[in-house]
């Protein structure tokens, strides 16, 4: 159990050297030396010695128990200089064995008792070993039977006792615990009369008793009770230095207690000055010194937050630094000091906003968090701590990393506390909150469903009155309402409305939250009353925005809002019941919302938008000019906004263009133009994902094509052409004007690399501010966007950044057409127009006779045609298809190149929008005999925008650089059935690029996700055959086949590719995209070409294995020719050739399934 040790005593005696009681004795001397001078190397002789005289003294000696009783003071000692946990292990062991030396009927049975529980609860406050402090209380109960009324030491028992209770209730919160502790410590003040030595000690402890079950139970006669108890103590006269701080130290605590009960301030100015005067009586070599350093710090951060003094703050980070100090490494209180100072440093961040005091908390909470392994009592509240930094700074940065960090802390938070443990509502909040945060930037319904899950199980916990019942109330209707936009399901609205009903029942008349209550509840009703139609819900939304209007007065910050929503649930109601007094009311509301909403305002546009609609509709009912031309004049200063644009600027803009082209005004064009540059500029500060890809396709679905449409009915062809370039494939285009200068910013040196890190934080803040904006937000906006303009100004400076962020112009679209023509074929509710870009002349209009509703109907029927190839002979039905796109859209186009003398033979390039990317323009023709198809006249190839052609013209490879090619054959996935001509298609494709590049077959087990990466990282040449497997639904999701899963669309954009030239997507459905949105080809095809590929092959519909296999051998055979080079510009001629060749023996829908895309 013990060491040996060796002697270093050579001079003494052999005799001596033996004798214990003369090692003990000499043990002792030394020891009181240690007391007298502080010499800690007196102390560590003085143990050894104890050690050599106990093993001299073996089991059953009469004097066995003196040398453990010695050696164990002594260690004792030590471990209160040092804290080193061998020591405390050595003493517990050492009390273990005294104890046992003892019969249950032996006097000094009690003390022995007495002294192992001591320690056990010592060494569990270092490593948080529950069972510990329960053995602690048995041995204490124990101790107390054997010292009955009267004994001399029964108040130690009591007060022993009643301490080891207090603290097992504040790690389980049992309260019949804290209750006994109370009496007992009751008991032991009765046993120190006045003029006791231990009279202060039994007031400080019952009072920290009562402030604990204050803690517990609110009942402010245990706090008053408390402080009564610790003044007394504090007046008694001081027995020591210890003595008077302690007082001093618990009645402070006490009074700031009741400080955040009672709000006096003067309580917690006492208790700092009395944290103050404790200090003083801890000189820097004190053993209390820390924690008075940490209680008067702890004092200064709350007078901070009550009154906003930036020196209390400063004051109390340099405290909590200095008792860091004193907790190097190793010390048992270090977590407590690292955990505090990390909290102040987050309060400073937060109101000052330097990152270093953020990073510094991060930093301070994880090694806090290491010093508090599993199992430890406080690792609960690390978890937690850290996980409110990481989502801090998630706010600032918008690093995802940060907030999936946060979200698994709380999740291991959470695991720590069982059923019925008091924090366990607090921490199902937390956890769905932070769930909450990533579901609006991922747009992850999973996240949302669990976070309705947890609010759930949280509101369970809250009894009425509870601190948390309304914080769960409110967020699980709000979760609830927001599932509801996402999946209309009517329960998760009505549930809505119902918890509304209940938060709004814990806000009487006069309570300051009842205003948001009664709103909350109203846009509930009003959603479900414009849903269902039922009179009854509006009418009753109507009447608690009147209520709530009334709690808002003139000058209170959220009048404005509950103005404008009463203004919408009247203009909702006019909608219903034709009542004018409800659609005066709403303009009249309005008009007061909008005075409150100046220039500059960031939800002015939302304001301005009502009011502007409102007008209109009274326009249409009475026809009253100026409510027409107020409503444009308000449209009109849509143009001015001079804040960062949100998703309501945006929204508003596209309400101008829908009522300027209903009601025929001057204004369209102009309306379109804003839209269009709210667009641009609102993208800008979104993050590459499909979160942002959804929420903003929803507002922009016709937006590009309607605006095209007004160029063209206003003569203006170079101003539609920059309007359907801004406002189509709105998430390619964020990726190419946006991120991919962003990345060029990073990489073109440090002033470069510091703007785009500005440049993407600002960003991030923006969108977080818009998506909580609220009237206490728009001063906020406001600095943020004039930042965000100063950074962009700033890159704009930089060489070769002089257009970040602004769309190109026509003069520099109209370089796509350099190699041949473009030919932009638009369908809009308003017209259908085709639009052919030359490089020397100005566009050439083609009219379209066909509505949009026409090419839906034919996109339908070809696409359910689609389905069935490979089934049936299905030649005359898509012939007759084919025909018709050639009569109605293909041959007017024809016609006009003919014209403007593009000459047969010549390439051209189609850019589709809408539902024309559906249709295979391609292979029009009228399909007769003697007559040309398109196919006889041209070389056709697609674009998805014009800027990428051009991007993808510029990308011109070093002619002597070495080409690398990779082929990738999955004809065995783990989904889907097998291909049996992939290993002779890549056999081919060896056949004919291996002379002229360097080749690399990857086939089946090595056809992998993370192979495919690899190789792709590696060459700029791809063959890849496998399976397509098309999401219609989740594009982003739509993937490429491989042995371990899918290669899906979102990690295809997340690579960065050096310098890739061309890909033959030899699969399925690659350029299948969203059905509701086709227009923005999220596809297989468009992730390959935007992820830098200058030329592109692939599939509009499913690819036969044996024809894929012939049509690859007549392509490869054609690309490749003499020059002893690859050449991707070859690659549209060879498909067109390859496909020629073939006319005659494939059937005619696998003639046309491939497609080429790019250069």
């Amino acid at each position: 159990m013990w060491r040996s040790v060796e002697w270093p005593y050579s001079a003494v005696p052999p005799a001596i050297l033996i004798d214990p009681v003369f090692l003990s004795d000499l043990a002792i001397t030394l020891h009181h030396r240690f007391e007298q001078q502080g010499v800690l190397s007196d102390l560590d002789e003085a143990i050894e010695l104890h050690r050599v005289a106990l093993e001299l003294r073996p089991p059953g000696h009469d004097d066995r128990f003196t040398s453990l009783h010695n050696l164990s003071i002594s260690l004792q000692n030590r471990f209160d200089q040092r804290s080193a946990p061998s020591d405390l292990d050595e003493i517990i062991d050492l009390h273990r064995a005294a104890l046992e030396l003892y019969p249950p009927s032996h006097s000094s049975r009690a003390d022995s008792l007495s002294s192992l529980a001591i320690t056990l609860r010592v060494r569990f406050q270092q490593q948080g070993v529950l069972s510990e402090l329960d053995e602690a209380i048995e041995l204490h109960r124990a101790a107390l039977e054997l010292r009955p009324p009267g004994h001399d030491d029964r108040s130690i028992t009591l007060n022993n006792l009643g301490i080891s209770l207090r603290t097992r209730f504040e790690q389980r919160s049992i309260l019949s615990d804290l209750d006994a502790a109370i009496e007992l410590h009751r008991a032991a003040l009765e046993l120190h009369p006045p003029g006791h030595s231990l009279r202060s000690m039994s007031f400080n402890n019952l009072a920290n008793g009562l402030l604990g079950r204050f803690e517990l139970q609110g009942d402010l006669a245990d706090l008053d009770e408390a402080i009564e108890h610790h003044r007394a103590a504090l007046n008694l006269p001081p027995s020591g230095c210890s003595d008077q701080s302690t007082s001093l130290n618990n009645l402070a605590i006490s009074l700031q207690n009741r400080f955040e009960q009672r709000g006096d301030p003067s309580d917690l100015d006492e208790a700092i000055e009395l944290h103050r005067a404790a200090l003083e009586l801890h000189p820097p070599d004190h053993s209390f010194r820390s924690s008075s350093l940490n209680n008067l710090a702890n004092s200064l951060r709350t007078r901070f937050e009550q009154r906003g003094i930036p020196s209390d703050l400063d004051e109390a980070i340099e405290l909590h630094l200095a008792a860091l100090e004193l907790h190097p490494d190793g010390h048992f209180d270090r977590s407590m000091s690292l955990n505090n100072l990390a909290n102040s440093l987050h309060d400073r961040f937060e109101q000052r906003g330097a990152m270093c005091d953020l990073n510094q908390s991060i930093e301070f909470h994880r090694a806090a968090l290491e010093l508090r392994p599993p199992g430890h009592s406080n690792r609960c509240s690390s978890l937690n701590n850290l996980a409110i930094s990481l989502l801090s700074r998630f706010d600032q940065c918008g690093v995802l990393s940060d907030l999936d960090e946060a979200i698994e802390l709380h999740r291991a938070a959470l695991g720590l506390y069982p059923a019925g443990h008091p924090r366990r509502a607090m921490s199902l909040i937390n956890l769905a909150s932070s769930l909450n945060d990533r579901f609006e930037q991922r747009y992850v319904l999973s996240d949302l469903d669990e976070t309705i899950e947890l609010y759930r199980a949280a509101l369970d916990l809250c009894s009425p009155g509870h601190h948390y019942q309304f914080i769960s109330l409110n967020n699980l209707a709000t979760s609830l309402h927001e599932r509801f936009k996402q999946r209309r399901i009517p329960s998760d609205l009505d549930e809505a409305i119902k918890l509304h009903r209940a938060a709004l029942e814990l806000h009487p008349l006069g309570h300051s939250a009842r205003p948001a209550s009664l709103n909350n509840l109203a846009v509930s009703l009003q959603d479900r009353g414009k849903q269902r139609g039922v009179p009854s819900d509006l009418d009753e939304a109507i009447e608690l925005h009147r209520a709530a209007l009334e709690l808002r007065p003139p000058g209170h910050p959220d009048q404005p809002t509950s103005l404008d929503n009463l203004g919408d649930s009247l203009q909702a109601r006019f909608k219903q019941r034709n009542v004018l007094p409800d659609l005066d009311e709403a303009i009249e509301l309005h008009r007061t919302a909008l005075e409150l909403r100046p220039p500059g305002h960031s939800s002015r546009s939302s304001t301005l938008n009502n009011l502007a609609v409102s007008l209109q509709g009274r326009f249409q009912q009475l026809g009253l000019l100026p409510d027409l031309d107020e409503a444009f004049s308000l449209h009109l200063q849509l143009p001015r906004v001079s804040h960062a644009v949100s998703r309501k600027d945006l929204s508003a803009a596209q309400s101008w263009a829908t009522s300027a082209e209903q009601l025929h005004h001057e204004s369209a064009l102009m309306a379109y133009q804003t839209t269009l540059r709210f667009l641009d500029q609102h993208v800008a500060t979104l993050s590459p994902t499909s979160r942002h890809f959804d929420a903003v396709k929803g507002a922009t679905s016709s937006l590009a094509m309607d605006a095209f449409s007004c160029g063209i009915r206003n003569g203006s062809f170079s101003t539609a052409v920059e309007l359907v370039e801004q406002g189509r494939a709105v998430f390619w285009t964020q990726l190419a004007r946006f991120r991919a200068p962003l990345d060029e910013l990073f990489v073109s040196g440090d002033t470069g690399m510091a703007l785009a890190a500005e440049f993407k934080q600002l960003s991030f803040r923006l969108r977080h501010a818009f998506d909580e904006s609220t009237e206490d937000k728009s001063s906020q906006i406001r600095q943020l966007t004039t930042q965000w303009d100063d950074v962009v100004s700033r890159i704009r400076k930089l060489p070769n950044f002089s257009r970040f962020l602004l769309s190109p112009l026509f003069s520099d679209l109209q370089k796509a057409a350099e190699e041949g023509p473009v030919i932009i074929i638009n369908a809009s509710q308003y017209s259908c127009d085709a639009l052919i870009i030359l490089s020397a002349q100005d566009p050439v209009h083609v009219p379209l006779d066909l509505t949009q509703t026409d090419v839906s109907e034919l996109s339908f029927e070809f696409q359910s045609l689609t389905e069935q190839f490979g089934s049936s002979d299905h030649q005359h039905k898509l012939a007759s298809i084919l025909r018709k796109l050639w009569n109605d859209i293909v041959d007017p186009v024809v016609q006009a190149l003919r014209m403007s003398k593009v000459h047969p033979g010549s390439r051209i390039w189609w850019c589709p929008t809408a539902e024309f990317t559906l249709l295979p323009l391609h292979a029009a023709g009228p399909y007769e005999k003697k007559k040309d198809n398109l196919s006889h006249i041209y070389v056709s190839s697609y674009t998805p925008t014009l800027a990428t052609l051009i991007r993808a013209r510029r990308q011109i490879p070093q002619d002597a650089s070495p080409q690398y090619f990779v082929a990738i054959g999955q004809g065995n996935p783990d989904r889907g059935k097998a291909l049996e001509c992939v290993a002779p298609e890549l056999a081919i494709v060896a056949q004919h690029i291996t002379p002229v590049a360097s080749f690399t077959s990857l086939l089946d087990s090595h056809a992998t996700v993370h192979g495919a990466f690899d190789a792709l990282s590696r060459n700029q040449w791809l063959h890849l055959a496998c399976h397509g497997m098309p999401n219609r639904k989740e594009p982003f999701e739509s993937s490429f086949a491989m042995r371990d899963g899918p290669l899906t669309i979102k990690e295809i954009i997340r690579s960065h590719w050096q310098n890739p030239e061309f890909a033959f997507l030899s699969a399925c459905h690659t350029t299948v995209g969203d059905e509701s949105s086709p227009d923005e080809a999220i596809h297989l095809a468009a992730a390959i070409q935007f992820s830098g590929f200058r030329s592109v092959i692939g599939s509009m519909w499913s690819v036969d294995d044996e024809i894929a296999r012939q049509v690859v051998s007549a392509f490869y055979a054609n690309l490749v020719d003499g020059s002893g080079r690859l050449d991707c510009t070859r690659a549209a001629v060879a498909l067109h050739k390859a496909v020629k060749s073939l006319r005659k023996k494939i059937p005619l829908e696998q003639q046309i399934v491939f497609v080429h895309i790019g250069v």
